[in-house]
């Protein structure tokens, strides 16, 4: 397969694989994003650079995920950080959002850029796979995403790759990986050194009384790496 291009503009687009920068971190919400939830994005994402933050809300009508994405999507803006929506195009679409995540069974690459446009970010679970991450790209997908890589609570998995994946995927091709599942700035370095782009986090912030430290933490881990 040749190397797959990068086509649009967005976070997938802020490195250049010839002069690769650090990873970068990828956050993704908690389940409940109402209340008090925009003060404390605010306050992790004054903690240090995000590339990233994905509306990640299970179980909820589309119009009030409206209401409550809005003014997170203004902060992202504000910091300039991709507002990135879980597994629903029709809301990414709905809500101009710089991109939506796929999992497997959440519709097709191509009938995601068709509904989109080419500006959309579209990011496509692969599991431990190697076979589906090259069907993602050859589909058009802007990034995939590699996971569990550790025990997880905010979406358990049975897979289990090993980080020989992400150097594999880097070596060969120019699309960015993810690597998400467990991740904390302790157990994060082997992934970064095998060729992660992004790492993918949510109670390993969320879950710290101190967001805007848990912030710094994965940066002071990615300026080192």
């Amino acid at each position: 397969m040749d190397e797959l291009e990068m086509s649009v503009e967005g976070f997938a687009e802020r490195f250049d694989r010839g002069s690769r920068p650090p990873c970068q971190l990828y956050l993704i919400s908690p389940q409940d994003v109402g209340g008090a939830f925009p003060d404390r994005l605010r306050v992790a994402l004054d903690g240090g650079p995000v590339a990233a933050f994905q509306l990640r809300v299970k179980d909820v009508e589309q119009h009030e995920l409206v209401r409550l994405a809005e003014p997170l999507q203004r902060i992202c803006g504000d910091y300039d950080v991709a507002f990135i929506v879980n597994d629903d195009m029709s809301l990414a679409k709905r809500l101009g959002a710089d991109g939506v995540h796929l999992g497997q069974k959440d519709g097709d690459i191509r009938d995601a850029r068709a509904l989109l446009g080419p500006a959309v970010q579209i990011g496509r679970t692969c599991h431990d796979s190697r076979h589906l991450a090259m069907e993602a790209g050859e589909a058009g997908a802007d990034y995939v995403a590699f996971g569990a890589f550790y025990e997880t609570t905010t979406k358990p998995s049975n897979y289990r790759p090993d980080p020989s994946i992400l150097s594999w995927w880097a070596t060969l091709f120019e699309i960015p990986c993810v690597a998400i599942g467990g991740i904390t700035p302790e157990n994060a370095p082997p992934l970064i050194a095998a060729g992660a782009d992004f790492v993918a986090v949510c109670q390993a912030v969320w879950g710290k009384d101190d967001l805007g430290a848990a912030v710094a933490a994965f940066n002071e881990v990615f300026a080192g790496s």
